[in-house]
């Protein structure tokens, strides 16, 4: 079996090769193709790569590539996770919207919807390559907005053998886990919503939904500190939102946080990324100084997520950093494959068709949802009715999400304008005309370029 990642100059590729290495024997994973558009930077990371492989030389062939036609020939799976433009383009997604005091975010808002605008096309030529070079392989999205992206990848690319995932509702599953001293296989997540904007609505173990007991006792537990959200408001809910949803209960103190900061979350990830790539160029080839780099980076770079935005002290540093992979899109994504591969049916929180999955959205949109994953078939489990406000903003969100994705593929600066007044974190026309000829300015002819 070939796996592909496209975008593997990302700073994550050095865990996921490890774990490919640790799991080849049991998935049958005989070839590893690490595919970049930035040579140098993929020539970075593959230093950490072997810095921390130590021993885990598995017999299985791999290497790193900028020809995508190498990387894609004869591919089983083909996971993406490129972002287009880097992260310095992730620095414009957040500040264009917040000259204009609207949320300015990677996924969420103004900022993802930049990000989707710009990476559609992208991943579009991509799908006609492996019509050419791999036709039968799956498409694994991790690339942000990964709902959106895989809902342009089966719908405009006609890739039906697309899947996308996102690590955070597994991350649920992960974390009641270790509290509860179960085996994770034995803790099930009901989970329903859009990538990025979803809910736990139930938490079963050995089939008793122990969700509200939690919830009761919430202000005592660990995993609060978890969450940018109070106990009050989880309490009233009766659920667990998606972490991504403080940008929507908390919009406006999230904007006005982020003003504050010195920098965005770009920015301090533009100078990281620059502090670890200049420190990797300038180590020897100890390994163990440049474990301590990477190791070192993933601290900085866990320490400060959503301080910025929730003005708090990190949220999600409970654990100390291992580079033994620990939960992560890499372990997601891998357990995704060996479920498609040997067909043992298991529950999986993917991004896939709604399928009538969730009762009220249409059946051909994406949706994140629980689904029996088995050999080469996914299959999402009934949600049902959800409530009323849940379903709300869903509806809203999805029709931001697919006039995005048409305005992607034809270019088309109206229906760019017509997403961000839809958008509820948005929601007024003059606002949205400023933002898109903003990003227009920016990005020029890599913003609503089209597909050709």
């Amino acid at each position: 079996m070939k796996l592909t990642i496209i975008g593997a100059a990302g700073v994550r590729t050095p865990l996921i090769v490890k774990e490919c290495y640790k799991k080849a024997e049991s998935l049958g994973l005989t070839e590893l193709a690490l595919f970049d558009i930035d040579g140098n930077r993929l020539e970075q990371i593959e230093k950490v790569t072997l810095s921390i492989l130590g021993c885990s030389q598995a017999t299985m062939k791999r290497y790193i590539t900028t020809d995508p036609r190498q990387a894609l020939e004869d591919a089983n799976y083909v996971i993406t996770t490129f972002r287009v433009g880097g992260m310095e383009a992730r620095v414009v997604d957040e500040r264009v919207p917040l000259s204009q005091g609207v949320l300015g975010q990677e996924t969420t808002g103004a900022g993802g919807f930049a990000m989707g605008i710009r990476s559609i096309p992208v991943l579009l030529e991509y799908i006609k390559l492996m019509e050419q070079y791999c036709p039968n392989a799956w498409l694994i999205n991790f690339a942000n907005p990964s709902g959106m992206l895989a809902e342009a990848a089966i719908l405009a690319g006609s890739w039906q053998r697309t899947v996308g995932i996102c690590d955070a509702p597994t991350e649920v599953q992960r974390v009641v886990s270790s509290f509860l001293q179960v085996p994770e296989e034995e803790v099930y997540v009901d989970y329903f919503g859009l990538n990025h904007l979803g809910w736990t609505q139930a938490i079963r173990v050995h089939g008793k939904d122990i969700l509200p007991d939690l919830i009761e006792g919430f202000e005592n537990l660990p995993m609060k500190d978890l969450l940018p959200f109070s106990v009050e408001l989880i309490k009233s809910l009766q659920m667990i939102p998606n972490e991504y949803l403080y940008y929507y209960y908390s919009s406006k103190t999230a904007v006005q946080n982020i003003l504050k900061s010195e920098r965005t979350r770009g920015e301090e990830l533009v100078a990281a990324n620059n502090e670890l790539f200049a420190d990797i160029s300038a180590a020897t080839n100890d390994p163990e100084s440049i474990k301590a780099i990477y190791t070192k980076y993933l601290e900085v770079r866990r320490n400060h997520y959503m301080q910025a935005e929730t003005g708090k002290a990190a949220i999600n540093a409970l654990e100390p950093i291992s580079l033994e992979l620990q939960g992560g899109y890499a372990d997601v994504a891998l357990r995704l494959i060996r479920s498609l591969e040997t067909g043992e049916n298991r529950i999986h929180i993917v991004n896939t068709m709604n399928k009538g999955a969730i009762a009220g959205l249409p059946d051909n949109c994406v949706v994140e949802v629980p689904c029996v994953v088995g050999k080469d078939m996914i299959q999402p489990c009934n949600i049902g009715k959800i409530p009323l406000h849940c379903l709300g903003l869903l509806a809203r969100v999805k029709a931001y999400e697919e006039m995005t994705i048409q305005a992607a593929i034809e270019g088309s600066e109206q229906k760019a304008i017509e997403a961000l007044v839809i958008h509820p974190l948005v929601s007024d026309e003059k606002i949205a005309r400023t933002i898109v000829s903003r990003f227009q300015s920016e990005f020029g002819n890599a913003f609503l370029s089209g597909v050709k």
